[in-house]
């Protein structure tokens, strides 16, 4: 790829802050997020374990692997898993800042060969597919980073209205943030990404990134389940209930609890779903906050191309849209925070009340967001739970949040003059 055709990534600052303070970064996330393409820009030398012989070697001698000018990046390291042990190893001789980068597309499969944590000299990231901003389609008015650093009554803020609609969303949804996917005509750009998600399941060679968590597997099964996921995107169902939906496909007249937790485990450390965590108020209070999950993927498009989703589908049944449209801002927001240092989370108690997303930075602060497709109705009902969420923070005499937004599809961008609440379009916010 050519220089002038690169994409800066917002991650790029947490490789640069990790590889000054931890002697290896690995970088992990899904294949073809362009991991490879970021690290090369950071490394001086590169052993890439693409090939069965480069396999072979390193796998017979672990530290062939580790020749070259610092800071030395192994991709797709997981392949030979002893380099792990070899890169804490030769960290404990000599330790330097910044002296070995991993990519990896999926956990290795033998953990048994890790014999450490690489705490304290492995530091990790996970890279996700390009967010809106990143991809130039968010324009970027509203600064998270910026509502952290002034109170709720900032004069500075942006107003105006995206010129997006919900068909561009739904298309943004169903292409995804993939390198490949930004790189095609807008009008083969979403049959791209089909392609993409088609290759996840054909294995070539043995080589092949996932070939090695294929083997013994029903791949018509890992296939199913994912769908099952797809259809309760953005939502804490629990396993018994996924369980059930795949039952009464019809595809299986049975499925154990094991089973399917080994396939979950399989599809999380293919980095296809991840589970967001709930947010702990963790300080006296009588609120029963719940900790359930809520269940998302590492790109909305692979579960549209899961179920076979179209940005048609999607305008046809905005229920629907709207668990997919969370989806999308739940990436953007995993994207941003860790720019800003911090973590993403979601919140629900025992009373029903839930925010979807919670940005809690380092320093304790945090932000409040509803996700919502934009109508009047929708926005106010946003609004009406932040409220509801603010007051009962207050009754228990809780922290609050630093500010409070609610995340639209499309629309006007403005401060709500009752509740102080910012509305954004998230082709409009940034990190």
């Amino acid at each position: 790829m050519r220089d002038e055709d690169y994409i800066v990534r917002l991650a790029e600052k947490t490789l640069q802050r990790k590889l000054n303070s931890s002697g290896c970064v690995l970088v992990a996330g899904p294949k073809f997020c362009g991991k490879s393409t970021m690290c090369e820009r950071y490394a001086s030398s590169v052993t890439a374990l693409k090939t069965t012989n480069a396999i072979k070697l390193a796998n017979a001698d672990p530290t062939s692997a580790l020749i070259g000018k610092k800071p030395h990046l192994v991709d797709e390291w997981q392949k030979a898993p002893e380099i792990w042990n070899i890169i804490k190893d030769d960290l404990d001789k000599d330790y330097q800042f910044g002296k070995y980068i991993l990519t990896g597309s999926t956990t290795p499969v033998n953990n048994n060969k890790i014999q450490h944590s690489g705490a304290g000299r492995i530091a990790q990231m996970v890279l996700r597919p390009f967010s809106l901003y990143e991809s130039k389609e968010s324009k970027g008015l509203i600064s998270l980073e910026t509502l952290f650093n002034n109170d709720s009554s900032m004069e500075s803020f942006v107003t105006g209205s995206s010129e997006n609609g919900l068909i561009d969303i739904a298309f943004y949804i169903c292409r995804g943030g993939w390198p490949i996917a930004l790189k095609a005509k807008k009008e083969y750009a979403i049959e791209v990404t089909k392609n993409y998600f088609d290759s996840l399941f054909v294995i070539e060679n043995e080589n092949d990134d996932f070939a090695y968590f294929f083997k013994n597997k029903n791949v018509d099964l890992l296939k199913t389940i994912l769908k099952s996921f797809a259809r309760n995107i953005s939502t804490e169902a629990k396993n018994t209930s996924m369980i059930k939906d795949i039952i009464e496909s019809g595809y299986r007249a049975k499925l154990d609890d094991d089973t399917f937790l080994s396939y979950e485990k399989m599809l999380k450390d293919l980095f296809l779903i991840y589970d967001l965590p709930a947010w702990n108020l963790n300080l006296r209070t009588t609120v029963a906050v719940r900790v359930s999950p809520t269940h998302h993927f590492y790109d909305p498009s692979i579960a549209a191309a899961a179920l076979g989703i179209t940005p048609a589908d999607l305008i046809n049944d905005l229920n629907t849209f709207g668990f997919f449209f969370e989806d999308l801002v739940i990436r953007d927001l995993s994207i941003y925070a860790e720019f800003l240092g911090g973590s993403l989370k979601h919140y629900r108690d025992s009373a029903g009340q839930e925010v979807d997303a919670i940005v809690e930075l380092e320093n304790g602060d945090y932000c409040a967001i509803e996700i919502k497709i934009g109508s009047e109705e929708n926005i106010q009902k946003g609004i009406n739970s932040l409220i509801s969420f603010d007051n009962k923070l207050k009754k228990n005499g809780l922290k609050l949040p630093k500010f409070k937004m609610v995340i639209t599809s499309h629309g006007s961008c403005y401060k709500d003059s009752e509740s102080g609440i910012y509305i954004v379009p998230i082709t409009m916010l940034k990190n």
